[in-house]
């Protein structure tokens, strides 16, 4: 909390790295002793504070961050518009600007552009394109600004891990390393809820806080209790129940369709539909997939088709038949996260007629070669069916209902 004050023998440090587990009370300090910080230096200065998207700013630090700084005797005006979102707080006669940004791509960068800041904090920097940091802590250019970063690890290729974290101290930065039990406001019932919710790799990275190598079966919790032969639900549920279909789009590549059903509280996967070009040596037209699609969706009371984001021309062709279709969440890594949390917990499970979901899921493993930036991939191969139920779980299931 106090790292920066006069009295701290760190003091003289430039910035403070944060890594470690989820629910380890990082961002919580941070964020005060970040307000504290530049209400204790600075007068009439512009600071940042940068999340993924400014939607998740304001769910991760604004929810609570600003009412505790009105307890705590700062005045705060909040401004919200498209393209300005910031506040202004006083206290003791000082006022200071706190921007809000998301570095959501490669793009983001350009938001920053332009600003001088006196520091920024930057929350779940792993997560944020490398051009988007270097823009944010290059505008920092105040004397005596410091740079706030906090994460959960990733890839020990990752290029925050190689850039800034295994060099923290040639760039004169301060390292704290967090694991869940840091956080006293966490019960031994709640941390072993959460210990139960992740395997593999990201069991290591998120609970253990750990930067290691995605090696391997990406879904090796998968096991019989994730596949049944006879959806256990009455006619009532199953008509109240939300019916949607994943579609992964392919023409020399694979074609999937995925019937889920989520009843409230689990994701079925109940029927699919397989069609590789390559395999029987002909390809379909997008109008041929549409007709099979019409045909798989039946009398089944769907909602919507959550389609592969990039099948411009497919989802373009089921618009015109008057198919009501839902771009895709296509964040890989956190669809693979989501979908491993739900196979863990038994919330997500398979019909076994689903046979090639089933199959590729079996054999679908991590790229063993990073991207340039470090960040991993699943091969492209086999992948058809994870794709399209990966898509599904992210574009439906929100992580709330974890917690519920």
């Amino acid at each position: 909390m106090n790292w920066w004050h006069p009295n701290s023998p760190v003091c003289e440090s430039d910035g403070i790295i944060a890594d470690g587990s989820i629910r380890a009370g990082k961002t919580f300090p941070m964020s005060i002793s970040f307000i504290e910080w530049a209400f204790f230096y600075f007068e009439d200065e512009a600071f940042a504070i940068c999340g993924k998207t400014v939607g998740s700013v304001r769910r991760n630090i604004l929810f609570w961050l600003l009412p505790l700084l009105k307890k705590r005797g700062y005045a705060v005006v909040e401004k919200r518009s498209g393209s300005e979102n910031y506040f202004d707080a006083t206290k003791n006669g000082k006022t200071n600007r706190f921007y809000i940004f998301g570095g959501r791509d490669e793009s983001s960068q350009d938001l920053i552009q332009g600003l001088t800041l006196a520091g920024v904090l930057l929350d779940e920097v792993a997560l944020m394109p490398e051009s988007f940091v270097n823009q944010a802590t290059g505008r920092c250019s105040v004397e005596g600004a410091k740079f706030w970063f906090n994460c959960n690890p990733g890839s020990p290729s990752h290029w925050f891990k190689t850039k800034w974290l295994d060099i923290h101290r040639e760039k004169n930065l301060l390292h704290l390393h967090f694991v869940m039990t840091d956080n006293p406001s966490l019960t031994d019932r709640t941390r072993k809820r959460y210990q139960s919710m992740y395997s593999g790799v990201f069991f290591k990275r998120f609970i253990l806080g750990l930067w290691v190598m995605a090696e391997g079966a990406i879904y090796d919790m998968f096991c019989d209790a994730n596949q049944y032969d006879a959806i256990p639900l009455d006619e009532h549920t199953w008509l109240n129940a939300m019916h949607y279909i994943n579609v992964d789009y392919g023409t020399q590549n694979a074609c999937v369709f995925q019937h889920m059903i989520d009843d409230g509280e689990n994701l079925w996967i109940e029927e699919e539909y397989y069609y590789s070009g390559r395999d029987a040596g002909a390809q379909k037209t997008d109008s041929q997939y549409a007709d099979d699609l019409e045909a798989f969706i039946g009398q089944k009371p769907v909602s919507f088709v959550i389609v592969d984001p990039s099948a411009a021309s497919f989802k373009a062709e089921l618009r015109n038949r008057g198919i009501i279709t839902k771009d895709a969440d296509n964040d890989v890594l956190d669809g693979i996260r989501l979908t491993s949390t739900l196979l863990s917990l038994n919330i997500l499970r398979i019909n076994r007629r689903c046979k090639n979901t089933i199959r590729e899921i079996q054999s679908y493993v991590w790229d063993p070669k990073p991207t340039e930036r470090g960040k991993e991939q699943p091969l492209k191969r086999d992948d058809h069916g994870p794709d399209a139920l990966r898509y599904g779980v992210k574009t439906i299931f929100k992580e709330w209902r974890l917690a519920a």
